[in-house]
């Protein structure tokens, strides 16, 4: 196996026990937000595992690094980055995914929609190389039922319900699709996780009743512009 070099400290067995029914934070910031920057990822991370999370989500190899090298937990790693002609951004090839697991990822999310993707070949080919040349577990982000079951047919370790709500296929709601995670946890053989628009503590536990083996929560906890601007919303809607 011609594997990229990386600081994966999890096996993928591990991983899974260390978030069963427990919660992922997603820490991400875009340059346009006002928390971007490695070193604050980094310092979000921290306060994600001191306050209970089992694992992070992160975007880029640079902060990836970053939360490496502050916390012990493992990573879900991803690259952003949008090529011309294609939707798919969520780690759009096997370059991005050799950067995401050489900085230290542990998984490696990428978009399995059924949109097109920059990366040569099918899905299982992708996954393969994946597992192939770097040794990455892979998490599928999905929007749909259907592709979700793909996913797990082309080789998917995990999947997570990532881009429902984000793509023409999937129904557009302001809270997580619940249903989605209901459904595909009495259909999937793999490990499910729940993500999207999880805004409160006990929409996350419904999700872990629905079948989930774990939570991934960014904006409700990581992006304090979209915390105020529900908050402010809320208190406007009452004046």
């Amino acid at each position: 196996m011609n594997q990229t070099t990386r600081r994966s400290l999890y096996a993928f067995p591990d991983f899974v026990a260390q978030v069963r029914g427990h919660l992922i934070v997603s820490c991400q910031a875009l340059p346009d937000e006002p928390l971007y920057g490695a070193e604050i990822m980094a310092r979000m991370a921290v306060a994600a595992q001191m306050g209970g999370a089992r694992a992070i989500r992160a975007n880029t190899p640079v902060d990836i690094a970053a939360i490496r090298a502050a916390v012990d937990l493992p990573i879900i790693g991803l690259y952003k980055e949008v090529c011309p002609g294609y939707p798919v951004y969520i780690t759009p090839t096997l370059a991005h995914a050799k950067a995401v697991a050489a900085a230290g990822a542990d998984v490696v999310a990428i978009d399995a929609t059924a949109r097109p993707r920059p990366q040569p070949g099918t899905l299982a080919d992708f996954i393969a190389a994946i597992h192939q040349e770097i040794g990455c577990p892979v998490l599928a982000d999905i929007a749909t039922a259907e592709e979700a079951l793909a996913a797990e047919a082309a080789g998917a370790d995990l999947i997570s319900t990532t881009m429902s709500g984000y793509t023409a296929d999937s129904p557009s709601q302001p809270g997580p699709d619940l249903a989605l995670v209901r459904k595909l946890a009495g259909q999937l053989r793999v490990p499910l996780l729940a993500e999207g628009r999880y805004h409160t503590p006990e929409q996350a536990r419904r999700a872990l009743d629905c079948g989930a083996l774990a939570v991934i929560v960014g904006g409700a906890i990581t992006r304090p512009q979209e915390i105020t601007q529900r908050f402010a919303a809320a208190l406007e809607r009452g004046a």
